[in-house]
């Protein structure tokens, strides 16, 4: 059975996401989207609520499982038994960015990372640069799933749950 993981921050889940792991769902018998937890980083949405928004957003395919991290990322993959990592492109300056992180990871744990570029109409499309101007009153629907643009909306206005 080939599993790949599919790891990030995803606060909040964008469209240039859902289309990695749609390729990646297609690709592997499972993926398990797992959202890093990054302690020195404050998101918009909690933990819970960005697994919430990726299952809502992913429940249509049903090999992709979603499932939280904090630490290495190889450790994880260790104790699930995963050795392939997928990480979506948007531009080579992703690829640059992401190059040092594989090769580290084949080192330490004999992980394979596989890139997919992403959609070239999400390539602008960042989760800081959707939620800097949903605060500032943009349009960010065009590059959210439904559930996650209803959530985005509901925090810019205030509301305190997804």
């Amino acid at each position: 059975m080939s599993i790949a993981l599919c790891p990030g921050s995803f606060d909040p889940f964008t469209l240039g996401h859902r289309f990695v792991v749609e390729r990646a769902a297609a690709r592997f018998d499972e993926v398990v989207v797992t959202v890093v937890v990054n302690p020195n980083k404050q998101g918009m949405f909690t933990v819970d609520e960005r697994i919430d928004l990726i299952s809502s957003t992913c429940a249509d395919l049903p090999n992709v499982r979603v499932d939280r991290w904090r630490g290495l990322l190889v450790d994880y993959m260790r104790n699930e038994g995963i050795t392939t990592m997928v990480k979506g492109l948007r531009s080579t300056v992703d690829f640059e960015y992401e190059v040092p992180m594989a090769q580290m990871n084949r080192e330490l744990a004999d992980v394979e990372t596989l890139f997919l570029w992403g959609d070239p109409k999400f390539a602008h499309v960042s989760s800081s640069l959707v939620k800097e101007v949903a605060k500032l009153g943009g349009d960010v629907e065009p590059f959210l799933p439904p559930d996650v643009f209803a959530a985005v909306m509901r925090k810019v206005n205030g509301e305190l749950s997804v």
